[in-house]
């Protein structure tokens, strides 16, 4: 039997798109093991999955170097087969080096990289999805063909999103959830433009706004001005809110995690690209997704991989420049 090790254990959307490898690799090997190191906070969605054998979480909240090697020693325990890294940290490179496994896949960029024994390389902006890059990890394992990444809400997290719609639902209605928040203040479209989509919605079409419990007070923010919605941050585990937006009508968010959520729940979704862009590789994945950006020439337009706490210019034209309209239609 095969034992596949896979690391990511960078943010939320990142642990979603890993899934793709984990669906491969289930596909080519049924019968191996498949073990996943993800970092707290992201373990939420891995519970119950069907064919994860051991989920290792690092804490760093207990102290980030302790911790680390705490979860190294537990690593070490199993001789794998193929240690697959999935990021291009330090800390990751130390885990893929240290843990004990016959063949050693990273990224030419993690600074590791020279003890993998394979490295492939990373390239952002070259027009390929962030999958396509995570399946070049694996392509000589299995085939060239693009994984897509699934999630797996568990009977538990599919009944709080039937008591969120039984709660504020009539037997029929329909529902749009819209994902406000984002780590990035210049991935997050202004809470204005929020209201105004939501005043432009049908009457008749109800409205969740949904997100970590840190996103309360924007989502509270946004309900108040709009008079319409029922707010569920917090109310919802990770897999709850997949369950929930699997059955929306439109599933409204950001270029953060709720667009990745929406691609492995094939639930529809229109994500708003502010500073970022599309070519990054981070869209959306499925027939049912769309993406909404300025139509404006920017010269300023990325002004980064991530985003930051405020517009480098102070404009912030990349996100006031999207017509409400495009969204609502």
């Amino acid at each position: 039997m095969k034992k596949f090790l896979v690391i990511q254990t960078a943010f939320l959307g990142d642990a979603v798109l890993v899934t793709s490898i984990l669906e491969k690799l289930q596909t080519f090997y049924p019968a191996a093991r498949i073990d996943l190191v993800v970092r707290k906070g992201n373990d939420g969605l891995f519970i119950g999955h069907p064919f994860i054998h051991t989920l290792h979480v690092w804490n760093k909240r207990e102290g980030k170097t302790k911790s680390l090697f705490k979860l190294i020693g537990q690593l070490r325990k199993t001789k794998y087969d193929h240690i697959i890294n999935a990021q291009r940290f330090f800390s990751t490179g130390l885990m893929t080096v240290l843990a004990r496994g016959t063949e050693k896949i990273g990224y030419d960029k993690n600074p590791l990289s020279f003890l993998f024994t394979r490295k492939v390389k990373h390239v952002i902006g070259d027009g390929r999805h962030e999958v396509d890059r995570l399946n070049a990890l694996i392509e000589h394992l299995a085939d060239a063909s693009r994984p897509l990444p699934k999630l797996y809400p568990t009977p538990e997290a599919e009944g709080e999103a039937e008591r969120a719609k039984q709660e504020h639902l009539e037997i029929g209605e329909r529902y749009v959830c819209i994902a406000p928040a984002s780590v990035w203040y210049t991935k997050q479209w202004p809470e204005a433009k929020w209201v105004q989509l939501i005043h432009q919605l049908p009457e008749e079409m109800q409205v969740f706004l949904i997100g970590a419990p840190g996103d309360s007070a924007l989502c509270g923010s946004i309900m108040s001005a709009s008079g319409r919605g029922y707010l569920l941050t917090g109310d919802l585990s990770l897999l709850g809110s997949a369950a929930l937006m699997k059955g929306a009508v439109m599933n409204y968010v950001n270029d953060s995690a709720p667009l990745h959520i929406a691609s492995a729940m094939n639930a529809p979704v229109t994500a708003v690209f502010c500073s970022t862009v599309p070519s990054f590789g981070f869209g959306p994945l499925r027939d049912n997704g769309r993406v909404v950006e300025t139509t404006e020439k920017l010269d300023c337009r990325p002004c980064g991989l991530h985003g930051y706490k405020a517009c480098p210019k102070g404009h912030f034209k990349c996100a006031l420049g999207i017509e409400v309209a495009r969204l609502a239609n």
